[in-house]
């Protein structure tokens, strides 16, 4: 057989459309499969905007915008729409074995080599239904974060045996470090997952038209649109500031991100401090890097402890009330942030090791050919 003949490893990774967090776990692992076999094909399964794909992802992919999970219906960044989201479950799940089927259809036309799900459930279910190796991986789970916010919506205990069983039908779910504790039966730790920027300090200085001796803060939210009235942010003598936002007022200190040509893999390590709310992907990239962070806590989410250790442990942090950055404390938090010790980076060894999981579980000998 001519090496034109072998068929391309097809990876399908569905993503849920949940905010960026789970398509910025997901990138550096897509990269760390391409080194490995630059001949890979990728789908991706998601309502997250294309646009952000392609920064993640590049354009080397094929985009089905189409998914059934939604993760939560949100007010904010940080504020669970509870009516929205019942409303969508019990849509969801009204006749979820036709669901399945659909994914299941879906599946078995693309004929994909494995199937990676961070964290979306149904494409899990139909996956087995089809026959189709299947991993998630992920630092949460919906199974988990529906019992603790939608237990009691009618017909709650259905639908959490039905999320239950869809995660349970994968080969293995792949607990990332730092995470929510996990009550699924398939789990297995490994460990960080993120991408390791790259500094670009001059040359965003240079973009940015400021000196080596201004400092720069990132202010990002992670893709769900967090009202932040950014227009009655502080004028800070030696400071200027990224803002990430949907929505950035006209001032001379501040620029949008999208603006600057720059990755936004790159800010992180690039900038000195971020400003966001607890998640995974933006905590777990600034403590690889080392980058300082002032974050809005999140009281009672499920993630939300074990994040807050984790980051203190890698850079310095600090929870910080939404209206401190508006009522004059902003000067001094940053004094204080910046002024701490600084803790060991963490390194990203949960992305070979998923990678590894997936090799074995569906691309292992796939676009190598016998010699005929």
């Amino acid at each position: 057989m001519s090496s034109t003949q072998c068929p391309q490893p097809h990876l399908w990774l569905a993503l849920s459309p949940h905010g960026y967090g789970h398509a910025a776990m997901a990138a550096p692992v897509v990269e760390e499969l391409r080194r490995r076999r630059p001949d890979l094909r990728l789908t991706i399964q998601t309502g997250i905007a294309p646009g952000f794909l392609r920064s993640a992802f590049g354009d080397d992919f094929v985009h089905v915008p189409d998914i059934p999970d939604f993760g939560f219906r949100m007010h904010s960044s940080i504020d669970i729409d509870v009516a929205a989201s019942t409303d969508g479950y019990a849509r969801l799940h009204a006749d979820f074995d036709a669901v399945v089927a659909r994914e299941a259809a879906r599946l078995e036309a693309a004929r994909p080599d494995v199937v990676v799900s961070n964290v979306a459930y149904a494409v899990l279910a139909g996956a087995a239904r089809a026959g189709v190796p299947a991993i998630g991986f992920s630092c949460l789970n919906w199974a988990d974060m529906f019992a603790r916010y939608l237990r009691a919506m009618p017909g709650a205990a259905r639908i959490e045996r039905e999320i239950r069983a869809a995660y349970a039908a994968a080969d293995v779910f792949l607990r990332c470090t730092p995470a929510q504790d996990m009550t699924l039966p398939n789990v297995v730790d490994v460990g960080v997952v993120a991408r390791r920027g790259r500094r670009r300090r001059d040359e965003l200085d240079a973009v940015m038209g400021i000196s080596a001796a201004t400092r720069v803060g990132l202010i990002a939210f992670g893709g769900i649109d967090h009202r932040l009235p950014t227009e009655r942010w502080p004028a800070i003598a030696g400071w200027r500031w990224i803002n990430a936002l949907s929505e950035v007022p006209e001032r001379p200190d501040m620029i949008p991100w999208a603006t600057l040509g720059i990755p936004f893999a790159d800010l992180i390590p690039s900038v000195d401090l971020v400003v966001t709310k607890v998640g995974y992907g933006t905590f777990a990239e600034a403590g690889v890097a080392g980058t300082p962070v002032l974050y809005v806590p999140r009281p009672g989410w499920p993630e939300s402890p074990n994040l807050d250790d984790w980051l203190a442990n890698h850079t310095r942090s600090m929870a910080v009330p939404t209206e401190a950055f508006f009522d004059g404390r902003l000067p001094s938090l940053l004094r204080m942030v910046l002024g701490g010790p600084k803790p060991r980076p963490a390194t990203p060894d949960g992305v070979s090791e998923v990678a590894d999981r997936i090799e074995r579980a569906g691309l292992a000998g796939r676009g190598a050919c016998e010699r005929s």
